[in-house]
């Protein structure tokens, strides 16, 4: 029904109206009783053959949710039925920000892709714990943050401790973004040198607390192999739990799209099926080269459940999706647990 019914009714409307109109009939119809229940029995897959556990905390199943879908944390008990196994929230910033000028979401329908350059907006961090104050679901769910636009890189860890800070009691891990194409600057502190320094910090934040909670890095799929060494020896230095493999990507390469239609859109990254194969790569790169020393989230490109077995079987623990959750719907969740538990009893 999604993809033969409502797929093609909300494509109508440009991509970011089709989000919010998403948004708001969600929560309309999830308020009418029995339809959470009803999605439960559609979408949700139960098995212990599905079931991870990951620095510390056990997973229903390994398909998640990537952030930058629901940023600021509206609709966690309504995606939770859904079947995923866990939620990403953000990327949340210290301070509520508007992002980049509209339009800033485009569907390449030709590629099953998305651009977006949506830059961070979101309605801060204190919005955001307002919200996961009230959900009723237990869902897993992590904590991407950012910094705001107009902090200056040099300042940056300062907006990544506020929101540690302020978000730890709410969330159950944390994912440290600094490889969005779509902040001034922010890549920069994919560098060796300072990130390094922000990871340590955070680090040495973490230890005092009552309850060490997880830390990853989700990092760029535009990264040099030499620059993905750098990330194994950060993440063995600093000891932080995992990597999250990849962002979205800056890359125009192989588009079916034409090349007009695509200048013509502009700058930002460019996530879904062109994004695949880099990212399955990436994927396999990391857990070769570090001899599987730590977890990697494996997300990007993610249309079938065939692409999520690639995935895993490259050196992923567990998946997440975005795109491909809004081009193919809430049953690709399902299919994906399902051919697992059928490769698993094979």
């Amino acid at each position: 029904m999604y993809k033969s019914v409502i797929r093609p009714l909300l494509f109508q409307l440009s991509a970011e109206r089709a989000h919010h109109f998403t948004f708001s009939l969600t929560r309309f119809i999830f308020n009418i009783p029995g339809v959470k229940a009803i999605n439960r029995s559609l979408f949700q897959v139960k098995s212990p053959k599905l079931e991870r556990e990951l620095f510390g905390l056990k997973f229903p199943n390994p398909v998640g949710l990537a952030a930058g879908f629901d940023k600021d944390a509206k609709l966690i008990d309504e995606l939770a039925s859904l079947g995923f196994g866990f939620i990403e929230i953000g990327t949340i910033t210290p301070k509520a920000q508007l992002g980049n000028p509209q339009p800033r979401l485009f569907r390449l329908q030709d590629d099953t892709g998305i651009i977006n350059r949506m830059g961070f907006n979101n309605q801060g961090i204190d919005e955001a714990i307002k919200r996961l104050r009230s959900r009723k679901s237990k869902i897993i769910i992590g904590g991407n943050i950012g910094k705001n636009k107009v902090t200056p890189n040099e300042e940056a860890f300062n907006d990544y401790e506020k929101c540690f800070q302020k978000l730890y009691p709410y969330v159950d891990y944390f994912v440290v973004n600094v490889s969005s194409p779509n902040t001034p600057g922010l890549r920069e502190l994919q560098e060796k040198e300072p990130l390094m320094q922000l990871l340590n910090h955070l680090m040495k934040l973490n230890e005092e607390q009552t309850k060490v909670k997880p830390i990853l890095l989700k990092i760029a799929p535009d990264l040099s192999n030499d620059q993905l060494d750098d990330i194994i020896q950060i993440v063995h230095e600093t000891k932080i739990d995992g990597v999250i493999a990849t962002n979205t990507t800056i890359s125009r390469d192989g588009l079916k799209t034409s090349k007009a239609v695509v200048d013509e859109i502009g700058n930002g990254g460019l996530s879904g099926m062109p994004l695949n194969k880099r990212a399955t790569d990436v994927i396999r790169y990391l857990s070769k080269k570090s001899n599987k020393a730590f977890p990697i989230i494996g997300v990007g490109g993610i249309m079938t459940a065939k692409d999520a077995l690639e995935k895993l079987e490259a050196g992923a623990s567990l998946v997440q999706l975005y795109t491909g959750f809004i081009y193919e719907g809430p049953a690709l969740i399902r299919n994906i647990n399902n051919t697992i538990l059928k490769k698993h009893n094979a």
